[in-house]
């Protein structure tokens, strides 16, 4: 499976494989639990706090971890999202939404002077805080449709195929007026993603798989606030750039 999906991508993007992003199997529940507090952290009330359980399949996680998709990510998934412009367009204190294992973490950071990384598996959060101690990044433990950052705390913001981890269009809206929130003004957004497939709704066995239907990013994303919005798309995935008003 992991091979069909990575050739499937070869012109642009992977179709399938989900790039370091939330994992996904997210139950909505309850959380009375405290949000980990870090530099910039300010906690929401209860009542905006939001908790999934979190759980990615074995074959799921191979691929996040291997060489291979860590190659596909630099050559295709990077080139594709962020343009000739570069991961450097996220400034000088940018935010990354569902690392994971941490690859597209691994090329973030040495693209940018310093990354924060709110992961929502504690588990994979623990293991790349662990990996990464002493370096340019803060991995923060938590929900991004509920973040514990302060209003305008981030220079840059991107998310790469995790959105469709998210289990409704609801909570999926609430992620993305979240980053409107919690970027600069004048701060920009970078979000790629697969576009639905049978085989990819296979692959997420045991995880949620709700995909982003391309045609609508643009009216959701300016719904949340956002402007100079821009969406492409291919056969397999879609990449939007949006900024945050002045």
């Amino acid at each position: 499976m992991r091979a069909h999906l990575l050739k499937q991508g070869g012109d642009l993007v992977v179709a399938g494989a989900e790039c370091p992003g939330s994992p996904a199997s997210r139950r909505a529940v309850p959380s009375s639990a405290a949000s980990t507090s870090a530099a910039g952290v300010s906690p929401h009330p209860p009542e905006r706090r939001v908790a999934y359980r979190a759980a990615v399949n074995p074959k799921h996680l191979e691929l996040l971890r291997s060489d291979q998709w860590r190659q596909t990510l630099e050559d295709l998934a990077f080139p594709f999202a962020f343009g000739h412009e570069g991961a450097a367009n996220l400034g000088d204190d940018p935010l990354e939404i569902g690392p994971g294992p941490g690859l597209t973490t691994d090329l973030l950071r040495v693209r940018l002077p310093r990354l924060t990384s709110i992961e929502l598996d504690s588990d994979l959060a623990a293991a790349l805080r662990d990996r990464l101690a002493g370096g340019n990044v803060e991995v923060v433990d938590g929900d991004a449709t509920a973040m514990p950052f302060a209003d305008g705390r981030f220079s840059g913001v991107a998310t790469f195929t995790m959105l469709h981890h998210v289990p409704t269009v609801e909570l999926q809206d609430r992620l993305f007026a979240e980053v409107h929130r919690v970027l600069r003004p004048g701060g920009i957004v970078v979000a790629n993603d697969s576009v639905a497939s049978a085989d990819l709704e296979m692959f997420h066995d045991g995880d949620v798989y709700n995909p982003v239907e391309p045609d609508t990013v643009a009216a959701r994303l300016e719904d949340a606030g956002f402007v100079d919005v821009e969406v492409a798309t291919n056969p397999f995935a879609w990449a939007a750039r949006a900024r945050c008003p002045d």
